[in-house]
This record gives C-alpha cells, sequence and structure tokens, in this order.
C-alpha cells in the first residue's frame, strides 16, 4: 500500500528539519569560533536562512503528525488538506533532498567545508592583503623612487626583492591551500 501524499510530505519536511538545523548549528558553530558574528554578515544571514526554514519545517512537521496523535485539530488537518497537493510534496522532497546532498558533499569535501570556509575567511584574507601591500606595494614604490632619482642600480635591486618576495608569496599561499602544483592560469 502506498503512503498518502500527506505522509511522505511528513517525511520529507521533517528531513528539511533537520537538515537545515543541523547546518545552521555547524554555521553557528563556525561563526563562533572564528570569531565572525560582527565581520561576516553573509555568514550570519546565510545561518539565518537556515535557521529560519529548519523552524518553518518544523512547525508544518508538527502540525502533519497532530491529527496522527489526536492533537493539533484544524492546522494539523490543514496541512493534511495542504499536502493532498502533489506539488507541495515535489518541492518538500527537492528541499529534503537539498539538505540531504549538503551533508554528503561536506563528507566528500572535508576541506572546503572545514572551519568558516563556507565563506571566506575575512581575517586570513585581510593579513594577505597586508602582506601584499607590505612586501610587494612597498617594494615597488622603492623601484619607482630610485628609478625617478636615476638611482638605475638601487632601482633594479629593488625590483629583484619585490619580485623574489612575490615569487615566495605565492608559493606560501599555495602551499597553505594544498594546492602545490595546481595554480594555472585558465584561457578565456
Amino acid at each position: 500500500m502506498l503512503p498518502e501524499l500527506w505522509q511522505v510530505g511528513l517525511v520529507a519536511s521533517a528531513v528539511i528539519t533537520v537538515s537545515f538545523a543541523a547546518i545552521a548549528i555547524r554555521l553557528v558553530l563556525d561563526l563562533t569560533r572564528t570569531e565572525q558574528w560582527s565581520g561576516n554578515p553573509l555568514g550570519v544571514a546565510t545561518m539565518l536562512i537556515f535557521l529560519t526554514c529548519a523552524a518553518s519545517h518544523g512547525v508544518r512537521t508538527v502540525q502533519l503528525l497532530g491529527p496522527v496523535l489526536g492533537v493539533g485539530g484544524l492546522p494539523g488537518l490543514a496541512s493534511h488538506v495542504e499536502y493532498n497537493w502533489a506539488h507541495m510534496v515535489v518541492l518538500d522532497l527537492l528541499t529534503a533532498s537539498a539538505g540531504a546532498w549538503y551533508w554528503t558533499m561536506r563528507r566528500r569535501y572535508p576541506t572546503l567545508a572545514r572551519g568558516a570556509s563556507l565563506f571566506e575567511d575575512l581575517r586570513s584574507r585581510n593579513r594577505q592583503a597586508l602582506a601584499v601591500h607590505d612586501n610587494i606595494v612597498q617594494g615597488l614604490s622603492r623601484t619607482k623612487l630610485a628609478l625617478e632619482a636615476e638611482q638605475d642600480e638601487l632601482g633594479e635591486e629593488a625590483l629583484e626583492e619585490t619580485l623574489e618576495e612575490a615569487k615566495t608569496m605565492i608559493t606560501e599561499l599555495i602551499d597553505e591551500e594544498g594546492t602545490e602544483g595546481t595554480l594555472r592560469r585558465e584561457d578565456d
């Protein structure tokens, strides 16, 4: 015997609730651990989206269970009627699949999902920008000033030092990301 549509919707809604709540909790933990609550509004907004979707489907799951348990009254019965429309069940099945797929992708690509790398670590990005400024921009400025003062030898020396510093920084960044040897420019 096939389940009724509302029963399929109940299972899908429960999966959505659990998977989206787990994603929201994971994001809360990552935001807290990396101290990005105030510096990463996109991360906070993403967490809130998952949290509110989990809450909404949690309410829906409880409403669908209500009549089965003899509680809930009219909202529960209305939810059963609402799930007589196949499009509601299909949408919830797709959403539940997306939530489950997220967790399989987290397991498959742990380095991408580790910590707050779901959204960029802003502190790391700022450190990298400061290093570029300190080591590259200042070296190029020294080169320019030396050449403008017609001190060609000093300018070439500053340029060589800056090039070496740039190569070192890129190598460190590549090694830091674990992508040594994979940095390639793609042809457009």
